[in-house]
């Protein structure tokens, strides 16, 4: 089954592959691998597989779990899913042939809208060009600061019916962002032990960008000790606007 979603922007997971490492700033403090170990502790299946304990940890080493790609196929209601809310689905050692079984199932199933987010984002591109594109899928890349810019450009080359933005945990200023063919952007704050800061100015000037370029913006949190520490709120309100997907281009 899948598992209910306490994420704002999204409303179920779907984790096909699980585990990951560390590649840059924004997976210091990373919450899939401190849950990992936990449920490896609970005796959980799908996390007995140990990463690299210099980038991963106890039951956060890449795993592949093909009885999980059926799951979607079940669901009668339609659903907004995020895939891979424990894992990277372009991470190097999940193999091309597995990438595309997933993206069959997503394809075979137009009722929902899959979500996918990745900080691989030149693997990503050299992918998108293998798989069958559908429609009912959203791509996003993570751009936690400034050092990470470069992964929008990658993003562009991809024909997803919407291309978003992750800017949380957001760790510095992004400012004057290319957004042109970006729909989406979601900024949020980093929570848990140790988490850093976020100055509002750069949410801010993330919220007039998109407001100028056009592109939907979402702001989940301001973060703190847990998610909803900070709560929700910009200038008085919440901002959750969603993108209007459009026909996929050739990539």
């Amino acid at each position: 089954m899948a598992d209910k979603s306490a994420i704002e922007w999204t409303e179920a997971t779907w984790n096909p592959t699980t585990g990951c490492d560390r590649i840059s700033s924004g997976c210091d403090n990373c919450y899939a691998m401190t849950l990992a170990k936990r449920l490896k502790a609970m005796g959980s299946a799908k996390y007995q597989t140990d990463g690299d304990p210099r980038t991963s940890g106890p039951g956060f080493g890449v795993a592949i779990h093909p009885d999980a790609l059926d799951i979607p196929r079940r669901w009668r209601d339609p659903r907004t899913v995020f895939v891979n809310s424990m894992s990277d689905l372009f991470h190097a050692r999940v193999p091309l042939t597995y990438v595309q079984q997933v993206f069959d199932v997503m394809r075979e199933t137009p009722r929902h809208t899959f979500q996918v987010l990745t900080k691989r984002a030149s693997r990503l591109a050299k992918v998108a060009h293998d798989v069958d594109w559908p429609a009912n899928v959203w791509m996003g890349v993570s751009v936690e600061d400034d050092s990470q810019r470069s992964r929008i450009d990658f993003l562009r080359q991809v024909p997803a019916a919407v291309r978003f933005i992750s800017a949380e945990p957001l760790l510095g200023p992004l400012p004057q962002l290319d957004l042109a063919g970006m729909d989406w952007l979601i900024a949020g704050g980093e929570s848990g032990q140790g988490c850093r800061p976020m100055d509002g100015s750069w949410v801010a000037d993330l919220r007039d960008q998109c407001d100028r370029a056009g592109t939907a913006f979402f702001f989940k949190q301001w973060g703190g000790r847990t998610p909803k520490a900070g709560g929700r709120l910009l200038d008085g309100r919440t901002w959750d606007e969603m993108p209007t997907p459009r026909l996929p281009a050739a990539a």
